[in-house]
């Protein structure tokens, strides 16, 4: 009868303990409009990567690069940050050369000018840390020609990639919307 009794009671506590409401479930966050991302490659024995937010066309094909398209409403027009929301990232842990231009490892910040959307302009900045719409011309380290095609179909959301040529080369390649510029890349 013992028995009987606490094996009762404690199906009792068990059943009032499931009872008791669950906690409250927040909400699930939504996915950021511009989400991080990361491009990265090892040339040669030397690490390339590029940091950067990636924006989405979201209907706006045909109006994003014009001079009266979306980025031309930034501040610093028309240079532009090369991705959305902090400056763009570019990291390398040895001496490279981006299209002519000789960049030492280390930290710099990426733009791309757009006045002409169809040949743009890479430009490799020192100044680093800095919002995305804080362009300093000051502390260029240097510009250099990008070779423009037209993508396949058009690119929903902006995207780097590096590619490894094999040897000392790389291409890094920047593609959003009817767009793609890219740039070769010399390890030293």
């Amino acid at each position: 009868m013992k028995r009987l009794l606490i094996c009762t009671s404690l199906l009792f506590v068990a059943a009032a303990l499931s009872a008791q409401p669950a906690p409250p479930k927040t909400a699930p966050k939504a996915p950021p409009a511009s989400p991080p991302a990361t491009a990265t490659a090892t040339i040669a024995g030397k690490v390339i990567t590029i940091d950067y937010n990636s924006p989405g066309v979201k209907g706006r094909a045909g109006k994003i690069f014009t001079k009266d398209g979306l980025i031309s409403t930034n501040k610093g027009y028309p240079v532009w940050r090369a991705g959305a929301n902090a400056a763009t990232k570019l990291y390398t842990n040895g001496g490279i050369t981006v299209g002519g231009l000789k960049v030492p490892a280390g930290n710099y910040t990426l733009f791309v000018d757009i006045a002409d959307p169809d040949n743009w302009v890479l430009i490799v900045n020192k100044q680093t840390g800095q919002s995305g719409l804080a362009y300093d011309k000051t502390q260029d380290l240097g510009r250099v020609k990008m070779t423009m095609t037209k993508p396949l179909e058009m690119v929903e959301n902006l995207k780097y990639t590096i590619d490894n040529l094999g040897g000392t080369t790389g291409k890094l390649t920047l593609a959003w919307e009817n767009h793609e510029a890219s740039v070769l890349i010399a390890v030293h």
